[in-house]
């Protein structure tokens, strides 16, 4: 919105309702765009004979220039790939997969079929070698970042960050099987299905004392709205259980907190 030379509280108050209610219906971009055509010509706008997004209103010598466009359909916000279909919705972050192999150099290697190792935990490695903190933590910032569409990642991607500190060639070592992974799985994102049942199901699960560092357990969990994932949690503990059954007990209770 352009104002040059004038400035009406009561105008930009309603401009700010409409807006505030537009974003709040979540209508298609054909509605939002009517709705707000509407409002205009409403409000003494008269729309330009050339331009049909531009519509201007004149008053008391100050002219008011309303510039509006229909984006579409969404498909791309914040990174995220948005593809919409008849009977879903598909999000992904294929492009920022491709950006961060080729950021980091991994756009040329093998692929892993799994991000992580499962006979091979990572340990503190107190006598192993040093590596560049900023390369470290900038890849884990950009894998935390790509665990908004991917959870198949959630769990590596966790474990490699509790190492930031002063992280090692074995974590290093993790790091770069998960961009393997990456590398022969780009294209795997969520999928909401349109028609799907509203029951709300969640899983939970835990291991006993599974950080090398202080031994704490680390809780897993999904929710699930009728087939549409719509939450994942991997974090620690904050406390240490004394034993598998109040490890499984904190966990069924940070389960339930999510679901409420």
């Amino acid at each position: 919105m352009v104002v040059p030379g004038f400035e009406d509280p009561d105008f930009l108050n309603k401009v700010y309702k409409v807006e505030k209610a537009l974003y709040g219906l979540h209508q298609a971009p054909r509605a939002w765009y009517e709705t707000l055509l509407t409002y205009l010509l409403d409000n003494g706008f008269q729309r330009g004979k050339i331009d049909k997004t531009l519509f201007i209103r004149r008053e008391n010598g100050d002219i008011i220039l309303v510039q509006m466009s229909s984006m579409g359909e969404l498909t791309f916000f914040l990174g995220l790939q948005v593809k919409q279909k008849n009977d879903g919705i598909f999000i992904s972050q294929y492009k920022y997969v491709a950006e961060i192999l080729k950021k980091f150099g991994f756009t040329d290697v093998k692929t892993a079929s799994t991000p992580m190792e499962t006979q091979k935990p990572l340990l503190k490695d107190e006598d192993g070698e040093e590596v560049d903190v900023h390369l470290y933590r900038s890849i884990s910032g950009s894998f935390m970042y790509l665990t908004s569409s991917r959870p198949d990642i959630m769990f590596a991607v966790c474990a490699c960050a509790r190492y930031q500190v002063n992280p090692k060639v074995s974590h290093l070592h993790v790091m770069k099987r998960i961009f393997r992974y990456l590398k022969g799985q780009p294209k795997l994102g969520l999928w909401y299905l349109k028609y799907s049942p509203f029951d709300l199901v969640a899983y939970t699960d835990s291991d006993y004392a599974g950080a090398s560092l202080d031994r704490k357990s680390t809780i897993g969990g999904c929710q699930f709205l009728g087939c549409r994932l719509i939450s994942w949690q991997c974090k620690k503990q904050t406390m240490v259980a004394n034993s598998t059954t109040e490890a499984e007990y904190v966990a069924a209770s940070s389960c339930y907190r999510q679901v409420l």
